[in-house]
């Protein structure tokens, strides 16, 4: 596999605590897991986490829910920002699944909106969203510069990033620590068909669903317009999609990333369990991280204290991501063909929004600002967006 040497990294910790050997086992069943107690740095995750998650018990969810409610959030979500049509100096707009992107000529400015996607196609808006994962990309932004630089130039507004022009690769790396998901490209999915090498990494037999990986891989896949496509190290090159020292250095970045990005969220009381990274090339030659980093929406999240328990009686792990919003809709339709789906229910759109807060809360140990604001968003955003264009 092309570049599939990990750099030197100060995150050995994390294997220690969260680890099994797929060596001489000869059975699927739970009892191949060996893993040692995790221990969290502050008694009050351990304590606490799950309940205030999952059960709605903890003081705080109720707080930031009824703050949704008061702020009529629910109905008043960023579905659709058209800067362009308000701000001078903005030429174009490109629309993705969840960003609107627009050109100002040296600069472009990301808006991150209340989208929720998955399975290629738009399903609900969630009220903050947008706020969450713009502000929780910036935190990790900030946090593994000493990994690789990053397109970041400011942030102007609470859902706004303006970042620098770089050369895109069209190409996601998809880094993962365990065997799971629901999605058709999930590696469950391709493992469950019998798919025993995907995308140049050879799996073993025997797996089970959410079990540990022996090691993390990455299953980089191309950025199509309407579905992603899975490739190999080697298609890549040979498509001239990237240069062999290109895809060397940025998958070795991509895994150092996610070697960190792990050790932090088992600091924090949560298990990374695969996340998917971007990069770009600056003029100057220096690969860029671009795009978002370990939020909710590019990132599957468990609450690790409850993992071991809920792997060895093969329940599914206790999740702070929007996992649960694709098993249901999976439950009730079929996504992959449904020409028309219903919007998601509102306890569940309420339910997913406490999750992405209480992920960075969790992740950045601070408190989520609910902006208590008459200003319509798409104001505010287009004022903090020509106010900034004007400085730069």
């Amino acid at each position: 596999m092309v570049g599939s040497t990990v750099a030197s990294n100060p995150t050995k910790t994390l294997h220690s605590r969260i680890s099994h050997s797929n060596s001489n086992l000869k059975s699927p069943t739970p009892t191949r897991i060996a893993m040692n107690p995790i221990k969290f740095r502050s008694p009050k995750i351990r304590a606490s986490l799950a309940e205030a998650l999952l059960n709605g018990t903890g003081t705080r969810k109720e707080e930031v829910l009824d703050a949704i409610r008061a702020t009529s959030a629910a109905s008043n979500c960023l579905s659709e920002t058209n800067l362009h049509l308000t701000v001078p100096g903005l030429n174009s707009k490109t629309r993705g699944q969840v960003r609107d992107i627009y050109d100002s000529g040296d600069y472009l400015i990301l808006v991150t909106t209340d989208r929720q996607s998955a399975f290629d196609r738009v399903l609900a808006s969630i009220p903050f969203k947008g706020q969450v994962l713009n502000q929780t990309s910036l935190w990790w932004f900030e946090r593994t510069r000493h990994i690789v630089s990053n397109a970041v130039v400011s942030a102007p507004d609470k859902n706004v990033t303006i970042a620098k022009k770089c050369s895109v690769f069209p190409i996601e790396f998809v880094a993962r620590g365990f065997v799971t998901g629901s999605t058709s490209t999930s590696l469950w999915t391709v493992y469950n068909n019998g798919i025993r090498n995907y995308c140049g990494n050879v799996l073993p037999d025997g797996m089970v669903k959410n079990e540990k990986l022996p090691k993390t891989i990455l299953t980089p896949t191309t950025k199509a317009a309407d579905h992603d496509v899975p490739v190999t190290p080697d298609e890549i090159i040979e498509m001239g999609l990237m240069t062999q020292a290109d895809y060397a250095e940025a998958s070795e970045k991509a895994l150092s990333l996610f070697e960190y990005g792990q050790q932090v969220a088992l600091e924090h009381g949560l298990i990374l369990v695969d996340t998917k990274y971007e990069f770009g090339k600056a003029d100057d030659g220096s690969i860029l991280l671009i795009d978002e980093v370990h939020t909710p929406d590019s990132s599957r999240y468990w609450i690790a204290s409850s993992y071991l328990e809920r792997f060895q009686n093969g329940l599914e792990p206790e999740n702070v991501d929007k996992e649960f919003l694709r098993l249901w809709f999976k439950s009730h339709y079929n996504p992959y063909e449904d020409e028309v789906l219903p919007d998601a229910p509102e306890d569940l759109v309420l339910e997913l929004a406490w999750r992405y807060i209480f992920l960075y809360e969790t992740i950045t140990k601070s408190k989520f600002e609910v902006l208590l604001t008459e200003e319509p968003i798409h104001e505010r955003i287009s004022r903090n967006v020509a106010n900034a264009l004007s400085s730069l």
